[in-house]
């Protein structure tokens, strides 16, 4: 009840100086609404490439991104911190949503629910992953449990989705479930985040320079675990892998990857364990680790569907499946969802990997399905997109 009416509080305000700032003259310019560095720095990257003279601003609803983009931001454009604690910023942040041509969101946005655009604005849903293991939407379990109000509150935020990017056929149809939309809102670009695995270049320099930073990794097989985030965690995190089982049983030969979600806070002690286990968990983007990782660990992340591209073994570790399932929910079977051996404890692990028990044949049939249309020119037709929405009166 307390949550709710802080909710109802702040998005009253939110309303009451959008509306003041919708009075000033719509810019050709476009915000980007950025919880996420992946999808977003691809986007910005590509537009200010093809189209350097676009203005643009960047509203950051975390550290992580505020950081990213302040070190990235091109000359005039603006970077601001979308936070109510940071007044003048969050200020500045309604004013140029309120006078963009073209806002671009990443996530859900509670604050879609309180505010009108102008007729003429064009607002896009990229979204943060490429495919989705686990329910949400208006197909999340937690549901049930909302209020009436939120579940209102949820839906106005879905209206607000009038153009979503889709990297497949699949994932437009668990868009269509999830938000509730039309097949007419979908723009089929591909996902902008994927074109990274087609630059050789950027590539190569990735590595170079994980190599550089990390010369541990040098020489080494590469585990990535990667798991998804879960309530509770962020001061309570317990590893549910028996690291020194899996350093008994691998060897020398072997690295342990660990890449927590930024937000958990836990630190760890991994004594004997210590030259056996990197800890990446605040390295700002995921998917070049994905480089030189040899074989991908995960359970409900969406990690899976950028791995693909890689064709490299992936195993599954569901330890919570069944109260994940009761909780949040899955799309399908979580067998036929992921493309590679479930398993279910430490030596599981261990084995599997040992033993090369993987269909790679799997891999490359989950690949095509869920990747269609990122053939490495995701980023450039949606800035197409977006420059002919700039252009039209």
């Amino acid at each position: 009840m307390a949550r709710e009416l802080f909710i109802s509080i702040y998005l009253s305000i939110f309303s009451f100086l959008f509306k003041f700032f919708n009075i000033f003259p719509m810019q050709k310019k476009v915000v980007f609404c950025a919880s996420f560095i992946e999808n977003n720095a691809f986007l910005y990257s590509k537009l200010k490439k093809l189209y350097p003279e676009t203005a643009a601003v960047l509203l950051n609803y975390n550290k992580s991104c505020f950081h990213y983009f302040s070190h990235h931001q091109k000359k005039d454009d603006i970077v601001l911190f979308f936070n109510p604690k940071k007044i003048f910023s969050f200020l500045a942040s309604i004013y140029h949503l309120a006078t963009a041509k073209v806002v671009i969101m990443d996530n859900y946005y509670a604050f879609l629910s309180s505010v009108q655009f102008k007729r003429e604005v064009k607002r896009l849903q990229i979204w943060h992953a490429v495919g989705a293991i686990k329910t949400f939407g208006l197909k999340d379990s937690s549901i049930k449990d909302r209020s009436k109000k939120a579940n209102e509150r949820f839906l106005k935020v879905y209206n607000q989705f009038e153009h979503t990017l889709v990297g497949s056929n699949k994932m437009e149809n668990i868009f269509k479930e999830a938000f509730g939309l039309p097949s007419s809102s979908f723009i089929r670009t591909g996902i902008p985040r994927t074109d990274l695995f087609f630059d050789d270049l950027h590539k190569n320099k990735i590595i170079t320079e994980l190599y550089d930073h990390y010369p541990e990794l040098r020489n080494k097989k590469v585990i990535l675990y990667a798991p998804t985030f879960r309530d509770g965690q962020i001061d309570h995190y317990t590893l549910p892998i028996n690291l020194a089982a899996l350093k008994k049983t691998l060897g020398k030969e072997y690295i342990f990857v660990l890449k927590l979600h930024p937000a958990i806070k836990t630190t760890f002690d991994y004594g004997k364990q210590d030259s056996f286990i990197l800890d990446l968990s605040d390295y700002p983007k995921v998917n070049d680790l994905l480089f030189i990782t040899d074989y991908l660990i995960t359970d409900y992340s969406s990690i899976p569907f950028e791995f693909s591209y890689f064709q490299k073994p992936m195993l599954f570790y569901p330890y919570d499946l069944e109260e994940y399932m009761a909780t949040r929910g899955l799309w399908e079977p979580y067998s036929d969802l992921v493309p590679g051996p479930i398993v279910h404890s430490s030596e599981d692990i261990a084995h599997t990997i040992l033993n090369n028990s993987f269909d790679l044949n799997r891999i490359e049939e989950f690949h095509k399905a869920w990747n269609e249309y990122s053939n490495g020119d995701s980023s450039k037709k949606a800035v197409l997109q977006i420059h002919k929405w700039l252009k039209e009166d």
